[in-house]
């Protein structure tokens, strides 16, 4: 995505500082601040262009508000620039350049507000405009400054406001621009509503293609969250912290991306680092339920991964040896509780850290002959009452809360009668709605307490229910491998020089069932990609001799995609009637860019579009599990998104290539 940025300047031709001369500042916005700008990358934006109908003033806030970079030219005392350099000191903390032009025989202005900030000088002629002499110099400068401006690390405070204020905080820039009827509210409703779709969809790889498509830069913090917190809940770790990753890229300082982050590092196993960033959140808001119930967490789950078997969840061992191993951890048993109850204490609306409290401390007193903690009963019983009013409270709040159900749920296994149990796991499980990843947690919780022999009996009816209802559902696919092509299309007759012809066809097909077979293609697999005539369709005529399961991405609706990467083809007509014996054979129909994504951002090319929702797609199942085969000459491509592209970003991030030369097929 392009960063914007706009300029405070006068418009036209406005007396010199020294009241005589004049400055001519469409001429420096035109041979100076464009050019230099637009070389930096920026989309540029001056108040005057708007040709929208409405409140300039409105549209003039929004742009020194959202505005990756602002420019103000301070060479006169033009009162509506300082207007709008004030109230983007007010706004942002930093992302401001300021510009002086120096006429003949004058010194520039100085200033007293901004008499210390970093500026850049441009020479003037006598007539005003820019000094071609000097032009080539300045342009370079301002656009390394600006360049600059945009990498400088977030924590660096520009704004003279937010520097001599040093605790006053930046407005949520989310809540400011989505306010009312403007462009920003629109386009960011809009890529909204496709990542929830994405998320309840379960796709993955459509929620990180969109993620690299925010509609404004300025909201960028906020889709790298929303990502990163679709794909953890959608059981991707690693995908979930690199966006995680990237929104600390932005703000350092994010509290919720750093949450998010622990989560994501425990959930990988990566304990040592899940607890400094704990340790570290902590310190900062040590009295915050979420952060303490957020250090539980991963103690937790350091707790588990010491005595759980390899096999993880549900694998088969003697309950006697689990509860032996589970008893010899106390001591990190003990460590998980204690952030739980600090949470608790803190903020006992917060029943999710008081049941992983209330749980734990059950488990330990379970496991207390093995391990000789001695249980305090009434401190015991004092937590279970503290849990059953936080969680009847949710409930009144929202009766439909499936964590709270949940909650109460749980709480009611750890000591009530089976029939008490079996009713609450009941009403729970309809209120998930059929989300299969609530479930599904719902499903590891309780295999823990039946791994440690805990209430079997009630344990194993309240995981059946749970089972019950999660066998109704489809459960997301989880292919063993992920097999990701492109490859040429059959040329044109009239191409020269052949790149894939047709004299190159069955010895192409050859080649790629071979690849798939040294790879044991079959059922348990998935493969992804376009279907133009050419190695596209081949590759989907393969797999689905194999019994692959086949799914198709395509750049553009089926006629435009057939007129446009089927019939110019060698033989087309053949090929289009190959293209619909596939797709009769698709378990789904083929998915198209455009209704899935939404249209293409401007200034991106279309089919490079494609190849990254398909490499998305395919890294989204995870990247250890993508195998990728290409067929290519070795040449460039015609156009971004070419086999090149694709193939070289597949390297990059799996290393695992089968490159297929053409040029070995004559």
């Amino acid at each position: 995505m392009q960063p914007h940025a706009f300029i405070a300047m006068p418009f036209g031709a406005k007396p010199g500082p020294d009241g005589k001369s004049t400055v001519r500042f469409d001429r420096v916005l035109s041979d100076l601040l464009r050019p230099a700008l637009l070389h930096a990358g920026f989309e540029v934006f001056r108040a005057d262009e708007e040709q929208r109908a409405g409140d300039i003033r409105v549209d003039m806030f929004q742009e020194l508000l959202a505005a990756d970079l602002v420019l103000a030219d301070l060479t006169v005392a033009n009162p509506n620039v300082w207007y709008e350099l004030g109230v983007r000191h007010a706004l942002r903390a930093r992302g401001v350049v300021l510009v002086v032009g120096t006429l003949p025989g004058l010194n520039p202005p100085q200033v007293f507000d901004v008499y210390t900030d970093r500026k850049l000088h441009y020479a003037l002629t006598a007539d005003g405009v820019p000094d071609p002499a000097g032009l080539p110099a300045a342009i370079a400068a301002l656009s390394a400054m600006a360049t600059e401006s945009l990498a400088a690390s977030t924590r660096r405070r520009v704004s003279p406001v937010y520097q001599l204020l040093p605790h006053l905080e930046q407005p949520q820039w989310k809540r400011l621009l989505l306010a009312g009827d403007n462009e920003f509210r629109g386009a960011y409703d809009t890529w909204s509503d496709r990542m929830e779709v994405a998320r309840q969809s379960d796709r993955p790889g459509d929620i990180l293609t969109l993620a690299d498509e925010t509609p404004t830069r300025a909201l960028a913090l906020e889709a790298r969250r929303m990502s990163g917190e679709s794909l953890l809940k959608l059981r991707q770790p690693a995908l979930a912290l690199e966006q995680f990753n990237k929104a600390l890229v932005i703000d350092p300082d994010d509290i919720a991306s750093r949450q998010k982050q622990t989560v994501c590092l425990g959930r990988l196993n990566r304990f040592a680092e899940a607890r400094t960033c704990v340790q570290a959140l902590v310190r900062d808001a040590a009295q915050d339920a979420e952060l303490r119930s957020l250090a539980g967490r991963v103690e937790k789950d350091a707790w588990t991964s010491r005595w759980r078997p390899r096999g993880g969840v549900g694998s088969v061992v003697e309950p006697a040896l689990l509860q032996a191993a589970a008893a010899g951890e106390d001591a990190l048993l003990a460590e998980a509780i204690m952030p739980y109850r600090q949470g608790f204490e803190a903020d006992p609306r917060h029943f999710y850290a008081g049941i992983n409290a209330l749980t734990l401390t059950v488990l330990r007193a379970h496991l207390a002959d093995l391990s000789g903690y001695v249980d305090n009963v009434s401190d015991t019983e004092a937590l279970r009452g503290g849990v059953r009013w936080s969680v009847t409270a949710a409930l009144a709040r929202n009766p439909k809360d499936y964590w709270a159900r949940a909650t109460l749920a749980e709480w009611s296994l750890l000591s009530e009668e089976n029939k008490v149990v079996q009713k609450h796991w009941r009403v729970a499980v309809a209120a998930a709605l059929g989300d299969w990843f609530a479930l599904d947690s719902s499903r590891q919780t309780l295999q823990l307490l039946a791994d440690l022999g805990f209430r079997p009996v009630e344990t194993a009816d309240a995981l059946a229910i749970v089972e019950r209802e999660i066998a109704r559902l489809d459960a997301p696919f989880a292919p063993r491998h992920v097999l990701l092509f492109t490859g040429h299309r059959m040329d044109p007759p009239d191409r020269l020089p052949a790149r894939f012809s047709q004299t190159m066809e069955s010895a192409a097909a050859a080649r790629i069932g071979a690849a798939l077979d040294a790879l044991g293609a079959g059922p348990t697999d998935l493969a992804l990609c376009q279907a133009a005539a050419g190695g596209d369709l081949l590759f989907l005529e393969a797999c689905q001799a194999r019994g692959v399961r086949c799914e198709v991405l395509l750049p553009m609706d089926e006629p435009a995609f057939i007129e446009e990467s089927i019939l110019p083809s060698a033989n087309g007509a053949n090929w289009r009637d190959r293209w619909f014996a596939v797709k009769a054979e698709l378990a789904e129909a083929p998915r198209i860019l455009a209704d899935e994504l939404g249209p293409t951002p401007k200034g991106q090319n279309l089919f490079e579009r494609c190849n990254r929702w398909l490499l998305n797609t395919a890294l989204a199942a995870g990247p250890e599990r993508l195998r990728f085969i290409g067929l290519w000459n070795g040449a460039g491509g015609d156009g971004p998104g070419g086999t090149k592209q694709m193939m070289n970003e597949a390297r990059r991030r799996t290393g695992r290539v089968d490159w297929i030369d053409t040029r070995t097929l004559l």
